[in-house]
């Protein structure tokens, strides 16, 4: 019985103990962006390798699920003569959800497992010490703009998920199951409408900043060597897919009371 109330004790502290940390890092990495020096170049760099070099998976995962959607909901459809609605649901589904999830998802395997390995080996290597030593505050040098190229190129790719995703349902519908093009077009802009694009924006803002911050605070804590740096990497991807998909849920719930 003492074993377990100290077993329950001990995460209770650990799960606290990290939210803590958590708030204090996501605090100093949004405050510190607006402190001289502003460092642009390096925010630059960041949504370059966040962003730019992310679309070419993202890319492909979007247009083969927007053809997926068009190609199980076809035959649901077609038995009430309803194939042009296609358009507007692999829209929809794109827009407030599938586009700012997988991508989200696929940015923190992709940049999260980096972020969290590059600062944790800097930081069992004691480089972000030599840092501290030359007065350079290490938030503001490696964690800030990782955390705003995150929310920036987060949101692009999302839109541009939204994009590709709608052409892969537009190819599987007209050009496989020659779906009518016009009506395809006409009722997917009468059911949808830039609400729906802003609702998938907003998570992709938010999932972005949680994806930044929790991989950068797993390899800012790694302890251990090269052992610690990979169960700090390893963490920092479950537990930022877990954030992503549980805030999920919780931005839905505040979007639909604020009718968004």
């Amino acid at each position: 019985m003492i074993e377990l109330i100290e077993l329950i004790g001990k995460a209770t502290i650990d799960i606290l103990s990290f939210i803590g940390r958590w708030f204090i890092l996501a605090g100093e990495s949004l405050v510190l962006a607006f402190k001289k020096p502003l460092r642009v170049r390096r925010f630059f760099y960041y949504l370059s390798t966040i962003g730019a070099d992310s679309f070419p998976v993202i890319a492909i995962t979007s247009f083969f699920t927007g053809g997926v959607l068009a190609l199980e909901t076809y035959n649901a459809f077609h038995r009430f003569n309803a194939e042009y609605l296609i358009g507007a649901i692999v829209g929809l589904s794109m827009s407030r959800e599938l586009a700012p999830v997988l991508t989200a998802l696929l940015v923190t395997a992709r940049s999260g497992s980096a972020m969290a390995a590059e600062i944790g080996t800097m930081k069992v290597t004691e480089q972000i010490d030599a840092l501290e030593m030359m007065a350079v505050n290490p938030v503001k040098y490696l964690i800030t703009p990782r955390v705003y190229s995150a929310i920036i190129g987060t949101v692009v790719l999302t839109t541009l998920a939204d994009l590709v995703g709608y052409i892969g349902g537009y190819v599987i519908s007209v050009k496989m199951f020659n779906v009518n093009r016009v009506l395809f077009l006409k009722y997917t802009e009468s059911f949808m409408t830039m609400d729906d694009i802003y609702h998938g924006l907003i998570k992709a803002a938010f999932f972005g900043f949680i994806l930044a911050v929790t991989s950068c605070l797993y390899g800012y804590y790694a302890r251990g060597g090269a052992k610690g740096v990979g169960e700090a990497t390893t963490k920092a991807v479950v537990v930022s897919s877990m954030g992503i998909l549980i805030f999920d849920y919780v931005i839905t719930s505040i979007l639909r009371v604020l009718n968004l």
